[in-house]
């Protein structure tokens, strides 16, 4: 059974740190001082779990007056295409209404923007490179 929980524990974070090194440190090489990075302390931060076992994770902070930023969203690659990203999504969007965000912004790497535009982001940026992975920026409002 999968659920997404925002991390409350220390072992919940390291969970989630655990996911993003494996997905964008080892997978896709992304240096692990670039992905550890100083907003870790004050973000929100989510786990995707199969059970006891952390396969999934994501944070959104706060950038602005009512703007949520979300960030480092990954799915270990054996449990990609489940739609545990939706999941993951859907929880991060909550967790951003209730605490009255009316805009989520994301740097979306660009082979995922199909996804994010399926969850209805659009983009708002030419291509970019962060960590020497192609990017674009994309929003969506989600004021009720």
């Amino acid at each position: 059974m999968f659920e997404v929980k925002i991390a409350c524990t220390e072992k919940e974070r390291d969970d989630a740190f655990f996911v993003r090194k494996k997905v964008f440190v080892e997978e896709q090489g992304v240096p692990l001082n670039l992905e550890i990075d100083e907003f870790d302390k004050s973000a929100t931060h989510f786990v995707v779990y199969e059970d006891e076992r952390p396969i999934g994770a994501g944070r959104i902070r706060e950038i602005q007056e009512g703007i949520g930023k979300v960030e480092r969203v990954c799915i270990l690659k054996e449990y990609r295409g489940k739609h545990l990203g939706n999941l993951a999504m859907k929880a991060l969007e909550k967790q951003a209404q209730e605490t009255k965000m009316k805009k989520i912004v994301l740097n979306a790497q660009s082979y995922a923007i199909p996804f994010y535009e399926k969850l209805g982001y659009v983009v708002t940026s030419p291509e970019f490179m962060d960590a020497d992975i192609p990017h674009r920026a994309m929003e969506k409002d989600i004021e009720a």
